[in-house]
């Protein structure tokens, strides 16, 4: 039984309800219980918090950013629900406004109903240059006014937003708004109570280090506020690399997370990230700053094939998905990567076998990310908290899945 504090290797958990009321030692049950505790399983089972995805693009084949109504989101979020993630942020890509506007509001129904964590935004804010599989066609200068108007269909389920803190009213407080209002994306996301996330940006080391000093102490000072820190989306991809005379966006949010400051999310998934760069930083900011996202698009839990993420077309070829692309003949090739096709317990599992210790993964696939949602009763196993738990086998394969105390798996 994985707990924020260690594993147990011989551990209870009680659920009364929705929620968990004990969690510890199989010998120091408390009486009223002691009766009702089975036999210790024949085979080794492992009892893991239900994880949080902050940042999943689809599953299932169905893909979030071209859902057209609650039925075909709500597949994408029951392919991951099926596989352990118990708390999961759907996220549009760039688009036009008036599409991410629609898109929006579809995705509010969902988690109005309790069936999505949140609502993300990768983009429209970002670099062109560092697009990855994105539509630069759509990318355009910061709004604090387009973050208003999103943030007002998302009815308070806007939780962050992707942006380049380079790009002209990002972070500059530059943005054309109105007599008292936010003056730049940054501000317009704190006010509507959502994160600022570094990614897909060409910026300097120290731009972003402004841009993530700036959004400090606007969280810092916002008693409303989700979390006191912002993220960088998928540390290392859609960003400049690192180099010792150009440092770029990666060392400043290593810094930032290593003092506290700033959550870095890893799509630790064997295709992003190699396994030392993974093992690295995790020695360098350890887990309480990071979070094990996913990325995924319509083809987690799908066969090879062809798929859209936005207005891109993607190939899954051999477990791996890339934008298509034509050479100059005018024949199909692959371009960059284009999200993710793993289930956050496959990250998890991916981690390990890195290097990793089960805990630390497992605390940055629950508890950070809970914590950046502001959520303190999920993301651990612990009394009081929502009874979201994943029993799975010695090797990490997903065998139940309960959340809010009903098993909707196994």
């Amino acid at each position: 039984m994985v707990t924020p504090l260690g594993v147990l290797d011989d551990g209870v958990l009680l659920v009364q309800d929705a929620t968990i009321v004990w969690v510890g030692p199989a010998d120091d049950v408390p009486s009223a219980w002691s009766g009702h505790v089975p036999p210790r399983e024949a085979d080794p089972l492992m009892v893991l918090p239900g994880l949080v995805d902050v940042h999943c693009h689809g599953g299932g084949g169905a893909s979030f950013p071209d859902a057209l109504d609650v039925e075909q989101a709500w597949v994408g979020a029951r392919e991951h629900l099926a596989h352990g993630t118990t708390s999961l942020v759907a996220s549009l890509v760039t688009a036009p406004p008036e599409v991410l506007l629609e898109r929006t509001a579809v995705l509010a129904e969902l988690a109005d109903a309790g069936e999505l964590a949140g609502i993300h935004l990768e983009g429209p804010f970002l670099s062109a240059d560092r697009c990855g599989a994105q539509n630069p066609a759509d990318m355009q200068r910061g709004s604090a006014q387009l973050v208003a108007r999103v943030a007002a269909v998302a009815r308070g389920h806007l939780v962050t937003m992707t942006i380049a803190p380079e790009v002209p009213g990002v972070a500059d407080g530059a943005s054309s708004a109105g007599e008292g209002e936010p003056d730049d994306v940054v501000a317009a996301l704190v006010a509507a109570g959502a994160l600022p996330s570094v990614g897909h940006t060409d910026a300097t080391c120290e731009q972003v280090e402004a841009a993530v000093a700036r959004a400090r102490r606007l969280l810092s000072t916002d008693a409303a506020a989700r979390s006191s820190r912002a993220t960088a989306t998928h540390l290392f991809n859609g960003m400049r690399p690192w180099h010792h005379r150009d440092p770029g966006p990666i060392a400043a949010c290593l810094a930032a997370a290593a003092r506290g400051e700033l959550v870095v999310e890893l799509v630790a998934d064997g295709t992003h990230l190699a396994d030392g760069t993974v093992r690295s930083v995790f020695d360098l900011v350890g887990a309480d700053s990071i979070a094990l996202v996913t990325d995924a698009m319509a083809a987690a839990g799908m066969p090879d094939g062809d798929y859209r993420l936005g207005p891109m077309a993607v190939r899954v070829a051999d477990g791996v998905a890339r934008i298509l692309t034509q050479d100059a003949q005018g024949r199909p090739q692959a371009g960059a990567i284009a999200g993710g096709v793993a289930h956050l317990m496959d990250v998890v599992r991916a981690v390990v076998a890195a290097g990793v210790p089960l805990v630390e993964a497992v605390r940055a696939a629950s508890t950070t990310p809970a914590r950046l949602l502001g959520r303190a009763d999920v993301g651990a196993l612990e009394a009081g908290r929502r009874a979201d738990v994943v029993v799975t086998d010695a090797g990490l394969r997903v065998l139940r899945v309960t959340r809010a105390g009903q098993t909707l798996v196994g």
